[in-house]
C-alpha cells in the first residue's frame, strides 16, 4: 500500500492521531515555463533525477509534477510502480501561476484553465487500451477565491466540472485554495476567515463520493487552521510558499500539526535546499515528532558540513523564523 492511503484510512479512522502526509510540489514549469530550469542554469533531466533520488529514498508520500514530467518519470521510467509514494500531477494551471517572464497573468483574478485531461493525465492519451494500467491516479486541482462574483462563480463551476469528469474517470483529486491574489479583494476582516468560509460554502454542496481527499491551503495562523479543521469533515493541509530558512520550514510543520493539520505541500522550499533529499528526511522526522524545529535545523547544518556542502546560510541565520504567522510560536 502506498503511504498516503495508509495514512489517509489512519486520519478517517483517528482524525486526532499522528500521522502526517508530506508532498514534494516538483511542478513550477507548469506556472514559470522556462524559467525555473534554463532561466535558473539547470538540465531539465537533471532536475528529473533530482525529483527520482528524492522519490526512491522515501521521506516524502507525494510527488506532485506536470503531466509531461510525469510522462518521464512514471511512464518511461516506472518510477512508482514498487515505490511507497503515490505520484500526482497538476490537474489544472489556473492563470495566478502562470509567472512567465514579462508577464502580469498572476496580478489578475485567477482563471481555472487546464491545459490537460483527466484522461490524458492518467494514462498519457486520450484513447488508452481497454487493459491499460493508470499510470497517476491523483491530480491536484486549484481554485482562488478573489471575492469577485463573475471569476469564483468560473472557478466553481470549473471545479464542478472537473469532479465529473474525475469521478466518471475514477481519478482522484485534492485541492489547494490559494488566498486572493489580487491587490485589494475588498474583504472586510481577516482573509483567513474569508477563505475558511469559501472552502466550506463550496464543500457543503460536494457529495462524499466526489470530495476530494484532502485540502491544501495558505497557512493563515493557527487560529484560521483551526477553525478549518474543526469545521470541516476533510482532511487539511498548508502549502509552503516562498522559500524560506531551514527553522522556518520546520517550524511550519511543527505548527500546522499541532493546530489540527495533517499535510504540508512544500515546493521551493524543498527545491532551493542545499540539500533537497536530506531537507524532505529531516522535515519527517520533525512531522512524525522525532525531532524539534531548533534541533533538526542543527542537524542540517552538522550534516550538511560533513558531506561537504557548505550551506548556503549561516547556522545562526538559518535558526530565524521568517513566516510572520510563525512569529512567536
Amino acid at each position: 500500500m502506498k503511504t498516503l492511503d495508509a495514512k489517509l484510512d489512519a486520519l478517517a479512522a483517528r482524525p486526532d492521531g499522528g500521522d502526517f502526509i508530506i508532498c514534494y510540489a516538483a511542478d513550477p514549469d507548469m506556472g514559470g515555463g522556462l524559467r525555473p530550469t534554463i532561466g535558473q542554469g539547470i538540465d531539465p533531466a537533471v532536475w528529473r533525477d533530482e525529483m527520482a533520488a528524492i522519490t526512491e529514498a522515501g521521506h516524502i508520500d507525494i510527488l506532485l509534477a506536470s503531466v509531461s514530467t510525469m510522462a518521464h518519470l512514471a511512464r518511461d521510467r516506472g518510477l512508482f510502480r514498487e515505490s511507497p509514494v503515490t505520484p500526482a500531477i497538476r490537474a489544472n494551471d489556473t492563470t495566478d501561476i502562470w509567472m512567465v517572464r514579462g508577464g502580469s497573468y498572476s496580478t489578475q483574478p485567477s482563471r481555472p484553465f487546464a491545459t490537460t485531461t483527466v484522461r490524458e493525465a492518467m494514462y498519457g492519451t486520450l484513447h488508452p487500451e481497454p487493459d491499460q494500467a493508470v499510470d497517476v491516479p491523483l491530480g491536484l486541482w486549484s481554485i482562488t477565491f478573489n471575492n469577485d462574483l463573475e471569476a469564483d462563480e468560473r472557478s466553481l463551476l470549473r471545479y464542478r466540472d472537473f469532479r465529473a469528469e474525475a469521478a466518471q474517470e475514477g481519478f482522484r483529486h485534492f485541492v489547494e485554495v490559494f488566498n486572493p491574489n489580487v491587490a485589494d479583494p475588498g474583504i472586510d476582516g481577516p482573509v483567513g476567515d474569508y477563505v475558511n468560509d469559501c472552502i466550506a460554502r463550496m464543500l457543503a454542496g460536494v457529495p462524499r463520493a466526489s470530495r476530494p481527499e484532502f485540502l491544501k491551503v495558505a497557512y493563515n495562523g493557527p487560529h484560521a487552521l483551526e477553525d478549518l479543521v474543526t469545521g470541516i469533515d476533510v482532511v487539511v493541509g498548508v502549502l509552503g510558499g516562498p522559500p524560506s530558512t531551514a527553522n522556518d520550514s520546520f517550524t511550519l510543520v511543527r505548527d500546522v500539526k499541532r493546530s489540527g493539520g495533517r499535510v504540508a505541500l512544500f515546493g521551493r522550499r524543498i527545491k532551493v535546499a542545499d540539500s533537497p533529499i536530506l531537507f524532505c528526511e529531516l522535515l519527517r522526522r520533525v512531522a512524525d515528532d522525532e525531532l524539534s524545529p531548533e534541533d533538526a535545523t542543527r542537524e542540517y547544518h552538522g550534516r550538511l558540513t560533513a558531506a561537504g556542502i557548505t550551506p548556503s546560510r549561516s547556522l545562526e541565520d538559518d535558526l530565524a523564523i521568517e513566516t510572520p504567522e510563525l512569529l512567536g510560536s
